[in-house]
């Protein structure tokens, strides 16, 4: 399969690009065109996939994301791990700039964003108790680890409707919960 990948990347904003070479792949999805041409090469010798959510220049506003046709395109190239890594306010003072954090939960927020691939075809439940697969959160960390990072190893990410960040009643009634993060720009995988 031309572009074949075991891993994606979905870069955020200032993460527009990850392969210095790599093939440009085109791929049409039921959802519509993905964000951007998605990229394929190597990297650590895999075989990997980036994507940038807003699209290279940017023009994807966080509320415009084509989510659902991102993913799609990335699994039809045969990534079954997905990398997200974006940039997100912290809710705790103990997580300064610069903590790399491995969240283990997630509290939705968003409201206006198609939530589904199973719109039609009689009902469909979909298990989210724990939204964050394990391996590639143990992989996340030991990498962290090794690159001289100490990694947050859990905490909960609260994904709010971008393009908006919080007002600080929100942060605070956020924090008050016990959740540890905010993110105006997540990828759900």
């Amino acid at each position: 399969m031309t572009g074949a990948a075991s891993i994606g990347v979905i870069g955020g904003s200032g993460f527009y690009a990850l392969l210095d070479r790599g093939e440009e792949v085109s791929v049409d999805t039921p959802f519509g065109p993905p964000s951007d041409v998605i990229v394929t090469g190597e990297a650590a010798g895999r075989r990997v996939a980036f994507l940038p959510r807003h699209g290279r220049h940017h023009q994807f506003p966080p509320h415009k994301i084509p989510y659902r046709a991102n993913l799609w395109a990335l699994r039809s190239l045969g990534v079954r791990q997905v990398l997200a890594p974006s940039a997100v306010g912290s809710l705790t003072l103990a997580y300064e700039p610069g903590t790399l954090a491995i969240p283990d939960q997630l509290v939705d927020r968003t409201r206006s964003r198609q939530q589904t691939y199973y719109d039609a075809g009689g009902a469909v439940h979909v298990p989210f108790a724990d939204p964050y697969c394990p391996v590639g959160r143990a992989q996340a960390i030991a990498a962290g680890r090794a690159a001289g990072w100490a990694p947050v190893e859990s905490g909960t990410l609260v994904v709010i409707e971008g393009p908006r960040f919080s007002t600080r009643a929100e942060s605070q009634w956020y924090a008050a919960q016990g959740w540890t993060r905010w993110s105006p720009t997540p990828t759900r995988a």
